[in-house]
């Protein structure tokens, strides 16, 4: 990079000291810098400037190489070994600015004379016990973490080779993967980046194609539990079922449940009289939200799961484990950076076209959860478990499967004839309502109506135009 210059460092004191600037008036203060430097790299990076006071005036001090060399043996004492850029910058004088820079580090947590420290606001504080854990978790992750090690015991003849096949076309067909040089099951599985050198196959491997068989006994935690509770609660249940299975096994039981449980909402567009009939929840929401537990859940424990609960009044999609790489419920709502927790897990979804686009899907979700009229979905991480929640917010009218109730299906006809300025016979009501309503329940919704004075009509028999009441429209 060029290096800086004056007008620069101009630029940079006018906005004040933030969350990646600060200023130091001599190097007689480099511990202090040094801290604020540790706390840049467990952070997003930054730039300490010394010369400059903490009002922002350009100061400059006297730069020799002693003072280089007793401002790089602080910086060597950051652990692990971290390499800033020092930059001296020439301003008015013959005084200069030191410019100590650096990015977001590779390898943290970083401390500073055995402690760590983060940024808060324009501030340098010691991390707490809790954050430095967290941190150094992370990092054991990235280098060894449960889906990148040996599935020992486990063979190809173990998995579901279709499975695989069907995932590589897949991939080839959307442009996400080249043609491998061969149809076998080794080059497909290291062309998905799921073998060692060694050729032994990965535990991601497993989750993603391995037999039911074999999971149910030896991987429980490849587990999808679902539910249909009666109320607001789970006192009383009317379906609960379990699903072993590879991930792609479980992305299909629980589309399967979803299809068949979740109710269908009806609704009326002002340009059109046909009932368009979608279920409650959008489905490419609640497909992300279920890929995403299959993607980002922690896996290392046996008795870890995904679920799939139904309540009256919302759905939740529950995945074993906890947000992590600094995400919040808040951060998933806006423009972040994808970091999987199980990034080989992901790639194969991603090459499937489950997951389209990366560190989008929580946006999708939010997106597609308005366009249809609900309220933005929740995200909650608590107790080892993250939580995304769909609910259908204000009354929207639903059809069962077999029958609608004589409420909604009064709701209806009300809003078919609010469409209409010159009625409509029941044959056309009918039409309208669609084939999972009969004539016997459109006659009786009429004179329900007709009984409370919301509707009237002014002919008879089939060809007699219903209408709304001058007094209800």
């Amino acid at each position: 990079m060029p290096p800086m210059t004056p007008e620069q460092i101009a630029t940079m004191t006018a906005s004040g000291e933030s969350e990646t600037v600060e200023f130091k008036e001599t190097t007689g203060t480099r511990r202090e810098a040094t801290m604020t430097v540790c706390a840049f790299l467990n952070e997003g990076g930054g730039r300490v400037l010394f010369g400059v006071t903490t009002a922002g005036d350009i100061v400059g001090q006297q730069v020799g190489e002693r003072t280089i060399e007793e401002l790089s043996d602080e910086l060597r004492r950051i652990d692990p070994p971290a390499f800033p850029t020092v930059e001296r910058v020439l301003v008015d004088g013959g005084r200069e600015v030191i410019v100590v820079s650096t990015g977001r580090g590779a390898s943290r947590p970083y401390s500073y004379r055995s402690t760590a420290y983060r940024r808060v606001g324009n501030t340098t504080v010691a991390m707490s016990a809790d954050g430095y854990s967290r941190m150094l978790f992370e990092r054991m992750h990235n280098e060894q973490r449960w889906e990148n090690q040996a599935a020992v015991g486990w063979t190809i003849d173990d998995l579901d080779v279709a499975e695989i096949r069907r995932t590589i076309r897949t991939a080839i067909g959307l442009g996400r993967l080249r043609e491998l040089p061969s149809e076998e099951p080794v080059d497909l599985l290291r062309g998905l980046g799921l073998l060692r050198d060694d050729g032994m196959l990965l535990r991601a491997g497993v989750v993603l194609y391995g037999s039911t068989e074999r999971l149910s006994a030896e991987m429980p935690q490849c587990l999808l539990r679902v539910a249909r509770f009666r109320g607001l609660d789970k006192m009383h249940f009317l379906d609960n079922r379990q699903f072993n299975g590879n991930a792609f096994k479980l992305l299909e039981d629980g589309e399967r449940f979803l299809r068949d449980t979740l109710p269908i909402a009806a609704r009326f567009e002002p340009d059109r009289f046909e009932r368009i009939d979608e279920p409650l929840y959008p489905r490419p929401a609640t497909r992300e939200a279920l890929a995403n537990a299959l993607c980002h859940r922690d896996y290392s424990t046996g008795g870890g799961s995904i679920g799939l609960a139904v309540y009256d009044d919302r759905l939740e999609v529950t995945s074993a484990g906890s947000l992590h790489f600094d995400l919040t419920p808040e951060k998933l709502f806006l423009p972040h950076e994808s970091r999987p927790w199980n990034p080989l897990i992901a790639r194969s979804f991603y090459l499937r076209g489950v997951i389209e686009v990366w560190g989008g899907g929580t946006l999708m979700m939010a997106e597609s959860a308005s366009s249809a009229g609900l309220p933005a979905p929740e995200i909650e991480d608590a107790a080892g478990t993250v939580t995304v929640r769909f609910r259908h917010g204000q009354f929207v009218p639903q059809l069962g499967r077999a029958r609608a109730s004589s409420e909604m299906r009064r709701e209806e006809v009300l809003a078919l004839l609010a469409r209409s300025e010159d009625g409509l016979t029941s044959r056309e009501i009918l039409f309208y309502l669609g084939p999972t309503v009969s004539e016997r329940q459109v006659r009786r919704a009429l004179e329900e109506l007709k009984a409370r004075g919301l509707v009237v009509s002014p002919g008879r028999g089939r060809s007699g135009r219903w209408q709304r009441t001058k007094s209800h429209e």
